[in-house]
């Protein structure tokens, strides 16, 4: 569900909400996200995205699973999304608001090469920040700007690059605020977790095994099976192969590629392995499934 997608799917209605969201080649700014819901939950998650997006929270509520993890986002969060991740949206209130913008991960921003905000450099794929009045003022001030700059007759885009990244400064500060928060506070099962789930969002189109994440962290396939159980329910292996039908049905439903050509890139030995283990964990065959 890429900024090219979004723009086909706007297309026809763009009359109805051009009032609320703005799109071009380099951009998609939303003033609310609640016209545009209701379209994109129709194209069948999950969805994966290769943008940044970086969302405000006003008002509502709304569950989604991203990149494994089910999500509750409440009012006055501050959302970020980025390239790599895996959406499905679960249910959203009626009374949900949502604001903010999308833009290409290689969209042309003031910073130095390889010089993100610490928050935005790929060692966290998504996140959710509790934020002030004041906090969710300054994030509402930035992106209204950016709105009045964009309907301006042949807008200046270095202008909206630098709003851009004012914007991820903004948020940077504030992940970072939580996150030294938390180190101190949150248990080391938790970390572990939360390290293993990037790990494994980012590793297991390819690695299929415990012992591959077990080695990058260090620790034992028995100590990080048994941390990952604990700190979730859930076993560390039933946590890669979520990972991995989440990524087929992605490209099942969203992509041409052929059944061998998926099994190929999901690194299955041969497409019969590859159809018989989809079965065997969503009950449908990968043809039967693209069908639906």
């Amino acid at each position: 569900m890429n900024l090219p997608r979004i723009r086909d799917i706007v297309k026809p209605h763009e009359r109805e909400i051009s009032r609320w969201i703005y799109l071009d080649s380099h951009i998609v700014i939303a003033r609310d996200f609640k016209h545009l819901l209701p379209l994109i939950i129709r194209q069948q998650p999950p969805f994966s995205i290769d943008d940044r997006r970086l969302g405000i929270i006003i008002s509502g509520e709304a569950r989604v699973n991203i990149n494994l993890v089910d999500k509750h986002y409440t009012p006055g969060s501050l959302v970020y999304i980025g390239p790599g991740s895996i959406i499905s949206p679960i249910s959203y209130t009626d009374d949900i608001k949502l604001c903010g913008f999308g833009v290409p991960a290689d969209f042309p921003l003031p910073f130095t090469p390889g010089q993100l905000p610490q928050a935005f450099n790929g060692q966290v794929r998504d996140f959710q920040i509790p934020a002030t009045q004041t906090d969710i003022a300054t994030a509402r001030h930035i992106l209204a700007t950016m709105w009045h700059i964009v309907h301006q007759p042949d807008y200046n885009l270095h202008s909206v690059a630098h709003l851009i990244a004012a914007q991820m400064y903004h948020y940077d500060t504030l992940f970072h605020r939580l996150a030294d928060s938390r180190q101190s506070t949150q248990p080391r099962e938790l970390n572990i977790f939360d390290r293993f789930i990037y790990l494994v969002n980012q590793h297991a189109q390819s690695e299929h095994q415990i012992g591959f994440y077990a080695r990058k962290m260090c620790l034992s396939e028995r100590y990080l099976s048994t941390v990952i159980r604990q700190a979730s329910g859930v076993t560390a292996k039933e946590w890669i192969d979520r990972a991995i039908i989440t990524r087929i049905k992605v490209e099942l439903r969203h992509s041409q590629k052929s059944i061998a050509q998926i099994a190929e890139m999901m690194n299955f030995p041969n497409p019969s392995f590859f159809s018989k283990y989809f079965k065997r964990l969503t009950g449908l065959t990968p043809a039967q499934f693209r069908e639906l």
